[in-house]
């Protein structure tokens, strides 16, 4: 992480997700490749790691949740980040994600994926969240070209940040 974890603080307190996904995409870029082929967990070395990327810039001042519970499974991220509001008041920002890996021989899993993050969005009473879908086939686009942004909908019609890496 080269940027100052203070610097993904917006100016109304909220914290930049948006921002903080850019980077992951340039750190992934860089990195990705190797820190999944050295990795012992090779199914969950995606979701670790972006959750490392997570952990190092929500713990200046927020709480990052992992396997949330929200409803019969499981979320996996959600970013709770306090503030304080125009009025003075306490905030809290909430963003969720859904990490899924995409296979060889599996068939996309956005579907299922914005499906799933549908029900955790309505649970949570949130109306976006983002679904990062880590592309591990063997014909996976080459490693400068992933980090694809996409807006997307769920089923029930929320809009959804989808980063494809």
């Amino acid at each position: 992480m080269r940027a100052d974890p203070r610097s993904f603080v917006l100016p109304d307190g909220r914290f930049d997700l948006p921002r903080l996904l850019q980077e992951f995409v340039v750190f992934w870029r860089e990195h990705g490749e190797v820190l999944i082929r050295q990795e012992g967990y090779h199914e969950a070395a995606c979701q670790i790691i972006l959750m490392a990327f997570l952990h190092r810039l929500v713990n200046g001042g927020g709480h990052l949740d992992r396997e949330y519970a929200a409803g019969t499974k499981r979320l996996d991220v959600l970013v709770r980040w306090p503030y304080t509001g125009p009025e003075g008041e306490r905030q809290v920002q909430r963003e969720a994600m859904e990490l899924k890996v995409w296979r060889a021989s599996e068939n996309d899993p956005k579907p299922d994926g914005l499906a799933q993050l549908d029900r955790y969005l309505d649970r949570l009473t949130l109306t976006t969240g983002v679904l990062v879908i880590f592309d591990r086939r063997p014909e996976a686009p080459p490693w400068k070209e992933r980090g694809g942004f996409e807006q997307a909908a769920t089923p029930s019609g929320r809009q959804i940040t989808l980063l494809r890496v």
